[in-house]
């Protein structure tokens, strides 16, 4: 069984489905407040993201965890800041219920700050240091990105993010944990509403870590799996693997999925189709298509967009993937890929209530 923390991580995405507008009234029912301060809210959201990521950066919900709670003072010696400005970036964190400042002084931690530890179950402290470092310079050109239709990640950083990351390995472990933590509370749903048992081999298309497909095993005794990711990527989840105890029933594969993937009767891709335009999606997708066994069965794990105007968490990561050159795609968006690679939908279950697993036959 999965330890009940393991949901906070798509429950908060799916928290942003909840909120409502009113037009009659002009007022956000959430919380009762007028337009113009909601959105101005909204203009400066960057400012609490970046503050986020500087509290990530300075380890400083690790320090209090380790210490006790701790005033600027303390803090500023040990982070090696400037007091009354690290005091200032607290306070403002503080009013947002990211740490808490008691009566002496000191600042302590909240759900949210313990978010911001590393060994947390549910840390996004990876997340905050990639948003607001790397993404956060990226996100400078998405008015070109919205112009051109080009990715503004490319323009802004000279190279694909995948280029990056891999030139850059340690800013490629911290992207891999982000996404770890990001999409983890995934995997235990997905295990739950699909049947992997009826599988010989699964093969992890893009599977980075490897974190995935170990679960999926572990819960899964006779079936066996293979890790296909660039050889890169791969030799970074070795260490990973060797210690889960699951080395003998998995094959470590390197590769490139735009030339072939390995053989096999299922294939799992999760978050892996949206990183890529529809022509680039349908390659990979026909590559698993040449690849697949009679009767074989392949796996999207994505968001599938609803229409309409209701919240979803994913029509804003759907801006990043306007950034990188991909896509987060509705339905028919996914039927039109799947049939230009010679697939078509069997049917599409809900993971959560973001998140679909969307199984693809041959045509």
């Amino acid at each position: 069984m999965q330890p009940k923390h393991k949901k906070a991580n798509y429950q908060i995405l799916d928290r942003l489905k909840q909120l409502k507008w009113n037009g009659n009234s002009n007022k956000i029912m959430e919380n009762n407040v007028p337009p113009h301060i909601a959105i101005t809210q909204m203009i400066f959201g960057f400012v609490p993201a970046k503050a986020i990521h500087i509290a990530a950066k300075l380890n400083i919900a690790e320090l209090i965890a380790a210490h006790g709670p701790m005033n600027s003072a303390q803090l500023a010696e040990k982070t090696g800041s400037h007091k009354e400005s690290i005091f200032r970036l607290l306070r403002a964190l503080c009013s947002n219920g990211i740490f808490a400042e008691d009566q002496t002084g000191n600042f302590g931690l909240t759900p949210l700050a313990e978010c911001l530890q590393e060994d947390h179950p549910d840390s996004m402290k990876a997340m905050a240091i990639s948003a607001g470092g790397l993404f956060y310079k990226a996100y400078t050109e998405l008015p070109f990105a919205v112009q051109s239709g080009e990715p503004g990640w490319h323009k802004a950083i000279g190279m694909g993010p995948f280029e990056y990351l891999t030139k850059n390995p340690e800013e490629g472990k911290i992207f891999d944990r982000a996404m770890t933590n990001f999409h983890g509370g995934e995997t235990q749903p997905m295990i739950d509403n699909y049947d992997f048992s009826v599988f010989d081999t699964v093969v992890d298309v893009g599977g980075g870590n490897g974190e995935v497909l170990s679960s999926v095993l572990k819960q899964n005794q006779d079936v066996k799996g293979v890790l296909f990711d660039m050889p890169e990527v791969v030799a970074r989840a070795m260490e990973n693997i060797s210690n889960n105890g699951l080395r003998s029933r998995m094959e470590i594969v390197g590769g490139n999925f735009f030339e072939s993937v390995p053989s096999s009767d299922a294939y799992i891709l999760r978050h892996i189709v949206h990183d890529w335009s529809d022509e680039d999606a349908v390659v990979i997708l026909t590559n698993c298509r040449k690849a697949m066994k009679p009767n074989g069965k392949l796996l999207v794990v994505e968001a599938v967009i609803p229409k309409g105007n209701d919240p979803h968490p994913f029509k804003w990561l759907d801006i990043t993937m306007l950034m990188i050159g991909g896509k987060e795609r509705t339905k028919e968006q996914f039927e039109h890929i799947f049939h230009q690679a010679g697939l078509k939908i069997n049917r599409i279950i809900t993971v959560t209530p973001s998140i679909s697993l969307v199984e693809g036959i041959m045509n």
